[in-house]
């Protein structure tokens, strides 16, 4: 409600600072004494009013009352006026001050100010005290928004166990710095980014990234603040200082998520600059033309009718109820793990007509699996152990998933003259034998035999010769995301074309792509490739400026794409740090579903403002004729407004708890 007009800030910044009449009253953080604070003033105008008026109704009918008149009447409701009025009356004072006249202050005190002066002093105090607790009102439901999108994030714990001197020290988590050994008991939240000391240890991520299913990290392998630890004690490295950890990255871009407003909230800002002083305008027009055009021209009537305008104009819902409502969407993100950095993206995700995905890490889950072991003239265990410890050498994600399969029986052979050729793969000596282990162009370097079939095998496929001999190979392939299909399908269902680009084989984006059933696929794909076929696709797009595109990833050669997208939407959980900081949408648990769920949270929230929008213009065009015509008093006036207000609020604060589930029974957001 309260909002200064004529200064450039987004409104929800306001709100956040609190700079309602209420938020005068008492500090934004509320114990028990600063409720009352808070309040107080509201309560005992209420109680001072209704005992005017009961002791206006008793002076009217009972004789012994009578004594109850001007000027004790006057100072009785002066009295009840000054707990509520008095910080509207003073912030509309700094207002005249600073140069900014019209804002809902200045409406507010003249208007009951002007109520006083035509001795209609209860309907002044009426006006007043319903106006504040329309603000209160506000406030509970801002600082709901607030709790709500705080409580789900905001997990680090403040104190951490070191090891010092091989003692353990309980210690600010702000004071540990890079390099020191962590503690963590289990049950214990992780309140540091490092890497795991220890062999492995089981962690709940739920905080992070809403996986139910606890996630066993290995040794050497990140460790994120706000992940609880499940199981036994566990140590790890500090990676990160506490300001600089992923989860204190992503607390900062909520609380900078209301820097960048919606184009509804631009218009709505421009449009109460012009709004408020024209309604000062016309309710002084509605008080003095009639003077001209009227015979029996009573200053008191027209003056009441002009007040009454005035009470009647103030947006209050407006101004509050739209902000409130991109808050209130960007809470609802929070919820299912997906974060806004602004209110635009909001409204952005309404307009969009192409959505583009990486495949790897977006669709897929970017972890390389062993599918098949083809052995020829050795045993397959046997190949296994061979090839396995010369990957042992490489750190690349085939050698990692050919590890991963074996049965730990390399970890004892003599591995030598390891060389590894880029393009190419790996050569060395294990027990004594000479192993080749990559792609085809390897074992034609060195002159191997094989059969030139294998080439046309659709996977990632590691040969390995031994001595000279080609004697297997490993087919290496990625999973499809449980719920990639699905969200294909749900944004299909919007009405969203969607396209996969990829820099794997095409044979195995081909695969994928009919898999998950994208509209659209392209693989084979530099880093430079995919800027170029998403400069096509937005160039199909150019023709209708509602029509937005864009771009889903999360590695490190997406972030260029990221950018260059109308929206680029990054995989947040395990999605590199270069990508997360480009994008303009984070989806912390790197689930493809929710990128729908995105698209539904953004047409849910744009609907709801613009119920706001045209209820209070409405409802406002309809008492504002009335008012004009003498129709409307001073009390239906101030229930309008308040009435309007409060309706606008509940309505904005709703979508945060509107539901969106990923499965077929899911519920949609569509039937507001």
């Amino acid at each position: 409600m309260a909002h200064d007009h004529d200064h450039d800030h987004d409104d929800v910044d306001l709100i956040e600072e609190g700079t309602t009449p209420a938020a005068d009253a008492a500090p934004a953080k509320k114990g028990p004494d600063q409720t009352w604070r808070t309040y107080a003033p509201a309560i005992s105008s209420l109680v001072l009013l209704l005992s005017g008026i009961a002791l206006d109704h008793f002076a009217k009918t009972v004789p012994s009352f009578q004594w109850f008149n001007d000027p004790i009447r006057f100072i009785g409701c002066v009295i009840a006026y000054l707990p509520v009025g008095w910080p509207v009356l003073k912030r509309a004072w700094k207002g005249i001050v600073s140069g900014n006249v019209f804002t809902e202050f200045f409406l507010m005190g003249v208007a009951t100010l002007g109520a006083f002066g035509i001795r209609e002093y209860p309907e002044g105090v009426a006006v007043m005290l319903f106006y504040t607790i329309g603000e209160l009102f506000q406030d509970a439901a801002v600082l709901r928004a607030r709790r709500s999108i705080k409580a789900l994030l905001d997990v680090r714990p403040d104190e951490v166990t070191v090891l010092r001197n091989g003692q353990a020290q309980s210690v600010k988590a702000s004071s540990v710095a890079i390099g020191d050994v962590v503690q963590v008991k289990p049950g214990e939240k992780v309140g540091l980014d490092g890497t795991m000391r220890t062999e492995s240890g089981s962690f709940d991520t739920a905080a992070l990234t809403g996986e139910s299913v606890p996630r066993t990290i290995q040794k050497g392998e990140a460790v994120l603040a706000g992940m609880i630890n499940r199981q036994a004690l566990v140590e790890m490295d500090v990676t990160t200082l506490y300001q600089d950890s992923k989860l204190s990255r992503i607390l900062k871009l909520v609380q900078q998520a209301t820097g960048r407003k919606a184009q509804t909230q631009e218009f709505i800002a421009r449009f109460a600059k012009i709004y408020t002083p024209t309604i000062c305008g016309l309710a002084l027009l509605i008080t003095i033309v009639p003077y001209f055009f009227t015979q029996n021209y009573e200053f008191r009537d027209w003056l009441y009718r002009g007040l009454v305008f005035l009470v009647i104009g103030c947006p209050c819902a407006l101004v509050i109820s739209i902000p409130l409502g991109y808050f209130g969407g960007i809470g609802a993100g929070s919820k299912q793990g997906i974060l806004f950095k602004g209110s635009v993206f909001l409204d952005l995700m309404t307009q969009l007509k192409t959505v583009v995905m990486d495949k790897t890490g977006t669709l897929t889950k970017g972890v390389f699996k062993v599918q098949e072991v083809k052995p020829v003239g050795v045993d397959a265990a046997e190949l296994t152990r061979l090839t396995a410890a010369l990957e042992s050498k490489s750190t690349h994600p085939v050698a990692t998933a050919i590890l991963e399969h074996s049965d730990r029986g390399h970890e004892t052979m003599s591995v030598e003259s390891v060389e590894e050729i880029a393009g190419h793969g790996l050569k060395g000596r294990v027990e004594g034998k000479e192993v080749l282990a990559g792609n085809a162009k390897l074992l034609r370097k060195f002159n191997v035999t094989f059969d030139e079939a294998l080439t046309q095998i659709p996977y990632t496929i590691v040969m390995t010769a031994i001595d000279g001999q080609f004697a297997g190979y490993f087919t290496i392939a990625d999973a499809v995301k449980p719920d990639a299909a699905d969200a294909v399908k749900r944004l299909k269902a919007d009405g969203i074309r969607t396209v996969m680009l990829s820099g794997d084989k095409s044979a195995v984006v081909e695969i994928v792509a009919k898999q998950v059933g994208v509209d659209e696929w392209h693989g084979d794909l530099l880093p430079e490739d995919k800027v170029a076929q998403v400069e096509r696709l937005k160039a199909e797009l150019a023709s209708n400026p509602k029509s937005k595109l864009a771009f889903v990833g999360d590695g490190v050669n997406d972030a260029p794409v990221v950018a260059l997208a109308d929206v680029g939407m990054a995989m947040g959980g395990l999605g590199s740090d270069a990508t997360v900081e480009t994008a303009d949408v984070i989806i912390q648990n790197d689930e493809p579903a929710k990128i729908a769920t995105a698209v539904e949270i953004g047409r849910a929230t744009r609907r709801i403002v613009w119920q706001n929008i045209t209820l209070s213009m409405v409802v406002k065009a309809i008492v504002l004729i009335l008012g004009a015509g003498g129709l409307a008093t001073m009390w239906e006036a101030v229930f309008a407004d308040v009435g309007v207000a409060m309706l606008a609020i509940l309505n904005a604060v709703r979508v945060q708890n509107l539901t969106f589930k990923e499965a077929d029974n899911r519920t949609s957001p569509r039937n507001l």
